[in-house]
């Protein structure tokens, strides 16, 4: 176990990280309005939208018109009597538009729509072309439930008539012309009628599955070695254009049992706000060292210096000579140094930055035959941690071993100050610990969310307190 001394300069190194960090949910998915339009934009097509359109039947609702005038209705047959057909004959949805509403937690979203209508008529041989330009509005809320967590919903959806243009396309014949503004003029109390009839069912599908297409991404579970980490809704918000997922998480063993759980969370969510990337995904830093301690757990390890490290054996001799001549005398070539990790790697994760630290108990043997070590010693140890993207996985790598305190706990040879062995001790946990530890990180983690956004690369950074996760664009 680690002593007093090690706990005390841990908590200090790490306290102030982790009480800020804990003012967080444990992981919180950011995705902004790129994100949103493109994938509802997906969504529509998904469930045949044009198609929807390019159906609308433009005549019958003109000739089953609601609260119809007796002057209005002795036009319409007029109107009417000169049509064979007429129909949507191409349809367009442009660019969606999300934007924040004056409303808290709440967004509003707009899908242009456009379409070109074909008019056929004996007037004349030519199809009658006009262009309508409509645009459907629709609201995205955030609605609390008495079972489970509050969820995301669309509603409001319609179409206004201050929103429509219709507009002649090719100029023909005065009477021609007079038929077509008429029939466009009837149009326009009957068009937003039926989009929202149409149209809008199929809009509030679309909504529904990308949302589900949203959580199932969110909390997707994560394959470790061993176990897993599975996320769950803590609960959804709106921010600014972005709709947020905030997360649980737990972790699991090799038989899928839960060995951890993260799941506290407070109102505020500083240091979370969206940024102007497409998504961002944010893990808090005690889940971050929850995963490094399933990767990387607690260990002993036995190293034979002179047959590892030959020469970083020499230089132990001679470090050990200067504090007991008789007691270097004795250290054979089956020289031994135990290392028991008395915690795995724990991150501290600062602006732009992040490193690992970690307490050892190192026992230096004169030869593996011996059970008495020459001396124990405490260390505290500090390395620098990178995290990057390789392929679909998140990478960690420690380098840079510095250790920032020694303590002699145990000696055989005599009381010494263990910092003459400083040099060696770094040179020891830099050939042997590190590149253990970083075998088992080797394989890194996958991270399937950015392919699945429509993004081919990512990046990791460090925010103080987190890891963040957004595109990379090169």
């Amino acid at each position: 176990m680690a002593g007093p001394w090690i706990v005390t300069f841990l908590y200090g190194l790490l306290g102030a990280t982790l009480v800020h960090a804990d003012l967080w949910p444990p992981a919180v998915l950011n995705l902004g309005p790129e994100v949103i339009k493109d994938q509802l934009a997906q969504a529509l097509e998904d469930h045949n939208a044009i198609a929807i359109l390019q159906e609308l039947p433009l005549l019958s609702a003109m000739q089953n018109r609601p609260g119809s005038i007796p002057m209005l209705d002795s036009l319409v047959r007029t109107a009417l009597r000169y049509i064979v057909w007429l129909r949507v004959t191409s349809a367009n949805i442009p660019r969606l538009v999300v934007q924040p509403s004056t409303y808290d937690q709440e967004l509003i979203v707009r899908i242009p729509l456009d379409m070109v209508a074909g008019l056929n008529t004996p007037l004349i041989k030519t199809l009658v072309q006009f262009q309508m330009n409509t645009e459907v509005q629709a609201l995205i809320r955030v609605e609390k439930s008495t079972r489970g967590p509050a969820h995301l919903n669309l509603s409001d959806c319609s179409s206004s008539e201050n929103t429509l243009r219709l507009s002649l396309l090719n100029k023909l014949s005065f009477m021609v012309n007079s038929l077509a503004n008429n029939v466009m003029n009837l149009l326009v109390p009957a068009l937003p009628q039926m989009v929202k009839n149409q149209l809008c069912p199929v809009i509030q599908q679309a909504f529904n599955d990308m949302y589900n297409d949203f959580l199932e991404l969110a909390t997707a579970p994560v394959a470790l070695s061993p176990g897993a980490l599975d996320f769950g809704l803590l609960s959804p918000a709106i921010q600014d254009s972005n709709i947020v997922f905030n997360l649980k998480a737990k972790l699991l063993d090799s038989q899928a049992r839960v060995t951890q759980w993260f799941n506290s969370s407070v109102a505020s969510l500083t240091g979370t706000t969206p940024d102007r990337a497409p998504f961002s995904l944010l893990v808090r830093q005690d889940l971050v060292n929850a995963i490094v301690n399933t990767l990387v757990p607690k260990e002993e390890l036995v190293i034979l210096l002179t047959f590892v490290i030959p020469e970083v054996a020499r230089e132990l001799q001679a470090n050990i000579k200067e504090i007991n001549a008789e007691a270097a005398n004795k250290l054979g070539p089956t020289q031994m140094v135990k290392m028991a990790t008395q915690s795995s790697p724990q991150i501290v994760l600062k602006e732009g930055s992040a490193k690992a630290a970690q307490s050892i108990i190192l026992e230096v043997f004169p030869t593996n035959t011996d059970v008495r070590p020459f001396f124990s010693l405490g260390i505290e140890a500090n390395y620098e941690a990178q995290f990057f993207t390789e392929g679909d996985r998140l990478m960690l790598d420690f380098s840079n071993v510095s250790i920032e305190r020694i303590k002699l706990m145990i000696s055989d040879i005599e009381l010494f100050d263990p910092e003459i062995l400083k040099g060696t001790l770094t040179k020891i946990l830099e050939y042997t610990l590190l590149p253990n530890e970083n075998g088992k990180l080797r394989n890194g983690i996958p991270v399937s969310m950015v392919k699945a956004l429509g993004y081919q690369k990512s990046v990791w950074s460090v925010h103080k307190g987190a890891l963040k996760l957004t595109p990379a664009f090169s």
